[in-house]
């Protein structure tokens, strides 16, 4: 038990950017968690509710968060389902980052929401690796991301930098894209209507992408991934599925970077590396 503790430590403080502390390697047919595993972590409930009982697990009905012991199943029952804004046969013929390359420029003119928004600089679209087996979609861009057109880089993006590097990825190596591409005004939250339009766009950059799995940072990235209205608090570390065309891609709600840097606290750094420990798991467990 001890052991255990010591690792979770080393563990955590490696998702806050400490020092690189060497740890045992584990074999590559451990990385995927049992279905006993999978299922106690999921259930488990934020850090404000640790103290009282679990809640009885919902019905599992359209818009409502499953728990499931193979998230990557194939009868696994549906919670988000994304409609693409560009059917992939319409993109030009070429590489995968030609086709996201054009779908950028697509975007740009026909997005029914950036195009009508008149609070952004830049239209930051996204970045990454083409073919990248895990993806991070965060609400909508900051001030310093409207003005690089790069998604998280502010604090925020290095904050996302070390949880990416305690995975196990760089930055290079997944790709990294939000809700909305245009910053919202005074950078409020997304509104449903504005998510609705540019998630179809979303839906085609991952569509594109294929990714194995998808890590949501914040609320409005779940709630649309998800379909539902159920806040993050709750959605954390229960894996949900976003259905498109023919991919069915599991999904691991966390908490925002941005959220982690104003709650420092061990209990919500502790819930985000649960979260992220089953995404790499799940992804290094396909390769």
């Amino acid at each position: 038990m001890l052991e255990r503790a010591a690792r979770a430590m080393v563990e955590t403080d490696l998702l806050l950017g400490a020092a690189l502390v060497p740890l045992a390697v584990r074999p590559v047919e451990d990385l995927a968690p049992s279905a006993t595993e999978v299922t106690e972590r999921a259930t488990e409930r934020s850090p404000a509710r640790s103290t009282s009982a679990p809640e009885p697990a919902e019905p599992a009905t359209a818009g409502s968060v499953v728990v499931e012991s193979d998230p990557a199943a194939s009868g696994a029952s549906s919670i988000g389902v994304g409609t693409p804004a560009v059917p992939m046969g319409e993109l030009v013929d070429g590489s995968v980052s030609e086709k996201l390359a054009d779908l950028a420029v697509r975007h740009a003119a026909e997005c029914p929401h950036c195009t009508a928004s008149t609070t952004h600089l830049n239209i930051v679209f996204g970045e990454g690796a083409p073919d990248a087996s895990l993806m991070f979609v965060g609400e909508a861009p900051g001030e310093r991301e409207d003005r690089s057109g790069r998604p998280f880089v502010g604090p925020a993006g290095e904050k996302l930098d070390q949880m990416i590097g305690a995975m196990g990825f760089s930055r290079e190596s997944v790709y990294i894209s939000n809700v909305l591409k245009t910053r919202p005004p005074e950078n409020r939250t997304p509104r449903p209507d504005e998510a609705a339009a540019c998630g179809r766009w979303l839906a085609s950059q991952i569509e594109l992408i294929r990714p194995t799995a998808i890590v949501a940072l914040g609320g409005p990235a779940a709630k649309l991934l998800l379909g539902t209205e159920t806040g993050i608090t709750r959605l954390r570390g229960v894996w949900g599925r976003y259905d498109v065309g023919e991919l069915r891609i599991p999904v691991m709600p966390t908490f925002h970077p941005a959220y982690v840097l104003r709650q420092y606290t061990a209990d919500v750094r502790a819930a985000v590396w649960n979260d992220l420990q089953l995404a790499r798991d799940l992804v290094r467990s396909s390769e």
